[in-house]
Order: structure tokens, then C-alpha cells, then sequence
């Protein structure tokens, strides 16, 4: 399948690349860089964070042809390689997001220092959900999903807390290129990675909010077990009244998590290189 072609978002402060820890996030379907701006000023002051775009969503152009979650995960790499060239990074990524991370580490594990996978799993949903998805979009656009996607994003009474950054991520899906959210929804009923958990080696996180009904803890949990199984290290975390965008409902928290993965890593790779 084609690679698509994805732009970045600098989310903290302008300053030259190398000083500081490189963060990569990404998005979950529907969404842009913007899911990712609160939780990326908790963090920006100590690392340098660089969103991505999924093709046609958010800066990002729209995708010509089908592509499948490798290709997204090829796509990061190179994307990378174009603004800091070999660099390892750091990852976090939500939803669709997150399943380009799984990738990453299976592909991709000797380019990541950590990995916090974020309401997303090694399988999501089904095939048949997400082709029927698919047409729907193709045929009416992204508008039509905006009721149901409000619903299943917030947990409840969030929208009411937080009107304007809900009508943002709202207004992010529906400016969404409905073809290239077509091909995002066929490559999420592609993927299952289940069976190559196990050879994702980087230090691994996966948050699972409580009320999410797209990617549950229960989900999170078979995700984290299926990389300790094979011999890697990942923890499963549960957020309390949070659903399927974390990094937005619940920012603070997930920078924490993020920040306390971050420092094990690092400190963990610098003792290997003190004793290498």
C-alpha cells in the first residue's frame, strides 16, 4: 500500500530541536493536533513535542489511495527523519493514534525511547464496524458522525465543562476529508496486531479511560499483558471519568504519566549506555 503523506505540528516552545527529549504524538481519527495541546503545554517546557496529522485531517493532505496502519507507522518514521534525522523519540498516540505507536514498536522498536499507547488496543472494534463506517463517510460525509462521535469521545457532562475545546475537536471532524477518513476506518479494520505483541521491547504504557466504550481497560489490559508475555515491559493504567480522548478530558494526568514513563526511560537507557 502507499505511504500517505503527513505534516507536523510543533506544540512546544519554538526553539532549535536537539536540547531537549523529542515527543511524538498522534491523534486519534477525526482529530488533529489540538487533542494534544493542553496536555503538550504540561510537557513542552522539558520536551521538544511534535504532533502529526492523520492525511487529510488537520494540516495534513489528503491521502490519493488506501494505506494500512504500517504505512502510518512508516509514514511517523520518516516524517521524523525529516525534521531531527536518526533521532530516537518518544511516543504517544491515541485511538488510531496509538495502533500507529503498537506499529512503531513492532516495526520500528530500535527508533523509540518509550511508548504510551492511549485508549487504543492491538485490535479495535471489528472489520464489519469499521467498513461499514467507511461507506457511511464516503457516502455523507464526515457531518453525519459528529452526534455520535460527541457521544462516544466525552465522558458525560464534559462538553458542558469544556463547550469550546468540544466544539473544537467537534469542528476538527468535520472539516475532516471524508475519503481519506474512508481509508483511515479501512485500516483500522485491518489491523490486528494481537499476535506480535510480544516483540515490542521499548518501555510501554497503555491508558485506557473508564468509560470508554471504544477501546475499554479491558482492552488496555490484553494489550499490556500481550507485551509482557513476550518479554517486554508495559503497564496498564485506567483513568476514572474519562472516555476516548484522554490527552483532552484529562491532561494533567496524562502528562503525568507521560512525564514519569519519559524519566524511567531515559534514566533506564542512560544506565545502558554508562555501561555499554
Amino acid at each position: 500500500m502507499a505511504e500517505p503523506s503527513l505534516k507536523a505540528v510543533l506544540l512546544s516552545p519554538q526553539r532549535p530541536l536537539g536540547d531537549h527529549p523529542l515527543l511524538v504524538v498522534g491523534p486519534s481519527l477525526g482529530t488533529s493536533s489540538l487533542l494534544w495541546e493542553r496536555a503538550a503545554s504540561l510537557l513542552g517546557a522539558d520536551y521538544d513535542v511534535v504532533a502529526w496529522d492523520l492525511p487529510g485531517h488537520g494540516v495534513s493532505p489528503a491521502a490519493a489511495e488506501a494505506f494500512d496502519v504500517t504505512a502510518l507507522a512508516d509514514a511517523v518514521v520518516h516524517l521524523v527523519d525529516s525534521i531531527a534525522p536518526g533521532r530516537s523519540f518518544h511516543y504517544a498516540g491515541v485511538s488510531l493514534g496509538g495502533a500507529t505507536g503498537l506499529q512503531l514498536g513492532i516495526e520500528h522498536g530500535d527508533r523509540l525511547r518509550s511508548l504510551s499507547v492511549q485508549c487504543s488496543g492491538a485490535r479495535i472494534g471489528t472489520a464489519e464496524s469499521w467498513l461499514e463506517r467507511a461507506g457511511t463517510v464516503r457516502a455523507q460525509g464526515t457531518p453525519v458522525l459528529i452526534q455520535g462521535s460527541a457521544q462516544r469521545w466525552f465522558a458525560p457532562g464534559f462538553l458542558d465543562r469544556e463547550a469550546e475545546l468540544g466544539s473544537r475537536l467537534l469542528h476538527a471532524l468535520r472539516d475532516a476529508d471524508r475519503f481519506s477518513y474512508a481509508f483511515c476506518c479501512e485500516a483500522l479494520a485491518a489491523f490486528d496486531v494481537r499476535e506480535e505483541l510480544g516483540g515490542i521491547r521499548v518501555p510501554t504504557q497503555v491508558i485506557a479511560g473508564a468509560l470508554d466504550g471504544v477501546a475499554p481497560p479491558s482492552l488496555a489490559g490484553e494489550t499490556a499483558e500481550g507485551i509482557t508475555a513476550g518479554g517486554g515491559t508495559a503497564t496498564a493504567v485506567t483513568l476514572e471519568g474519562v472516555a476516548h480522548l484522554a490527552p483532552a478530558e484529562a491532561p494533567a494526568h496524562v502528562a503525568e504519566l507521560m512525564r514519569s514513563l519519559i524519566s524511567w526511560a531515559e534514566s533506564r537507557q542512560g544506565s545502558k549506555e554508562a555501561g555499554a
